[in-house]
């Protein structure tokens, strides 16, 4: 309800006032309409202490994006009290007419933080009745604070408040209703503002399918990248692409990440922990590789093999029958060569003539077999030590792999049953 200033000089004449149109046509309507364009200055009232009842109805069309951008109608309704016509004398109930030509008031949007985008309507609907109707569809950029910490499973509730920056109104009288998409609720305000609040509830459907979805895919392929053999296949390659294509796939999907907000949203965590735990799983693919490597330059030290084979490999599981086999060959390998010294000192004792000779022939090539295996039985036993030091390492990290896994989901999964269970109260009461 919108009041001017009163005029004690102005009559208080609240009766309407019934145009004559010549012709049943909208030509001789608008001839008659126009002869009062010339208030178009002044509240349409003959007196103004009469006030003028504006009805404003606010349809929500859609929330354009992840961010707070509504797009909705509203629509106007007042009545000009010197504006009323026979529909059968002048041949229409309703007519059109430009907007600049009548008066209008200066109702907006508090909220809004941008200039105004809304698309441009020139013309309102008169009625027969001295009726009114300016619908407009607005676009408004509103400041409302948005709670993203579940996105894309948020509920969001944002206000918009009308007002005019020029009319005092009195009183506001409102109702409440409800459908599929948003709840309106109109709130009695002191002064001359009506406040709409709207309730939103997000689909989350095309954010699942285009965002979870891949993102659980490529830690799957990630994760099963440890079963590929370090030794036999280029692991780290692999894994450098898994985390390029990801950062791609994140770059992609960045415009569908809200980037206002109170809190930062739980997805995005999400999104950092999972780039976080590839690039460990890389990180852990170039130490296996460097471990296995190395077997070809050094010996495994003793320390080492203390804490791999007896700590580690018990911790994980591991068989360690290769090993046990690899660690003794070459003492058992010394034991079958050392009694050749005593068996040829005692065979020049006992025979003499061809025989000697065929011994002493005996005796050099063992001498040669002998120098042989220790020039390379040593080698083979360092690089097979390497080999499943490697592999015992590859084990136990990807376990820890599975484990920070096993964490981040439970963590998650509380923190959601935490927001869950508080805002089940918050609406509740």
């Amino acid at each position: 309800m919108v009041n001017g200033n009163s005029c004690s000089a102005a009559p208080n004449i609240t009766r309407a006032v019934t145009l004559n149109c010549s012709q049943p046509d909208a030509k001789s309507l608008y001839v008659e309409i126009e002869k009062t364009f010339y208030l178009s200055a002044v509240r349409p009232v003959y007196s103004l202490k009469t006030p003028t009842n504006v009805t404003l109805s606010v349809t929500l069309y859609s929330i354009l994006g992840v961010v707070s951008e509504i797009l909705f109608c509203a629509i106007k309704e007042w009545y000009v009290e010197f504006l009323s016509w026979d529909p059968v004398q002048c041949g229409t109930a309703v007519i059109t007419l430009p907007r600049k030509k009548l008066w209008v008031p200066d109702i907006g949007i508090n909220e809004c933080m941008d200039g105004d985008t809304s698309p441009k309507t020139t013309y309102v609907y008169l009625y027969s009745s001295g009726l009114v109707s300016d619908s407009r569809p607005v676009r408004a950029i509103s400041s409302c604070n948005l709670d993203i910490y579940t996105f894309p499973f948020d509920v969001q509730n944002c206000s918009l408040t009308f007002n005019s920056y020029t009319h005092l109104g009195e009183r506001h009288t409102g109702y409440i209703s409800h459908n599929r998409v948003s709840q309106y609720m109109l709130v009695l305000e002191f002064g001359s503002s009506l406040s709409v609040q709207i309730v939103m509830r997000r689909r989350p459907t095309m954010y699942v399918v285009n965002l979870l979805i891949p993102s659980c895919f490529l830690m799957i392929v990630d994760l099963l990248s440890f079963l590929l053999p370090p030794e036999a296949v280029d692991r780290a390659t692999f894994k450098m692409t898994i985390i390029l294509g990801y950062t791609v796939f994140l770059l992609i999907m960045n415009d569908l990440l809200p980037i206002t907000g109170n809190r930062l949203p739980l997805l995005n965590v999400v999104f950092s922990v999972c780039l976080a735990l590839m690039v460990a799983s890389l990180l852990e693919t170039i130490i296996i590789t460097k471990i296995l490597c190395k077997s070809n330059h050094s010996a495994v030290p003793h320390w080492v093999q203390i804490l791999v084979f007896k700590y580690l490999a018990w911790l994980v599981r591991f068989p360690q029958k290769l090993a046990s086999s690899a660690f003794f060959i070459s003492h058992d390998a010394m034991k079958l060569v050392e009694p050749a010294k005593d068996t040829e000192a005692q065979d020049r004792t006992r025979l003499a003539g061809p025989a000697v000779e065929e011994l002493k022939k005996l005796s050099q090539d063992l001498l040669a077999i002998r120098s042989h295996a220790e020039e390379h039985l040593p080698d083979y036993r360092a690089d097979d030590l390497w080999t499943q030091i490697g592999h015992i390492i590859d084990r136990f990290l990807f376990i820890l792999y599975l484990l920070f896994i096993s964490f981040s989901i439970i963590t998650f999964t509380v923190f959601w049953v935490i927001w869950s269970s508080q805002d089940t109260g918050r609406h509740s009461s």
